[in-house]
């Protein structure tokens, strides 16, 4: 049997395929990958982006800023100076791209302008951090990326 010119690329098609299909299945069942939303609330935390834009602006807005910092102890979280610590109130969010179960939440009660995380709630790699708080009834939001 001779095999032409049009039957070759029609079986170089249904070998790339079905390559492409194989891939698509082992993708699909390796138990290593997680394929899933960002968060579980995608849609209903779009609502309030633009709370979370005008807090952010009201937080650029400051004359200083909340900064973060790694220490021996574990992260530092400085708030201003301008802002008295007994009247902020509010939630650090620690989220982890890697892995959803490792994501919590830290709240805010000061007896300084400084809060430490300890060292204990963190493990090494990539956090994206949420500094949500309230001062006299306005909002604020800082966020930052690290590497523990």
């Amino acid at each position: 049997m001779k095999i032409n010119w049009g039957t070759g690329i029609v079986i170089a098609f249904v070998v790339f395929i079905g390559f492409i299909l194989f891939l698509i299945a082992l993708m699909m069942s390796d138990t290593k990958l997680d394929h899933e939303l960002v968060t579980e609330e995608y849609y209903e935390k779009g609502t309030y982006y633009q709370k979370e834009i005008d807090a952010e602006k009201n937080a650029q807005l400051l004359p200083e800023n909340v900064v973060i910092t790694k220490s021996s102890e574990g992260i530092l979280v400085v708030f201003p100076k301008t802002q008295e610590y007994s009247k902020i109130e509010g939630i650090i969010s620690f989220y982890r791209p890697s892995n959803k179960y490792l994501d919590f939440d830290f709240p805010i009660v000061l007896s300084s302008n400084n809060l430490l995380i300890p060292d204990n709630n963190l493990l090494e790699g990539r956090w994206d951090i949420q500094v949500n708080w309230n001062y006299e009834g306005i909002n604020y939001l800082y966020k930052d990326k690290i590497t523990y």
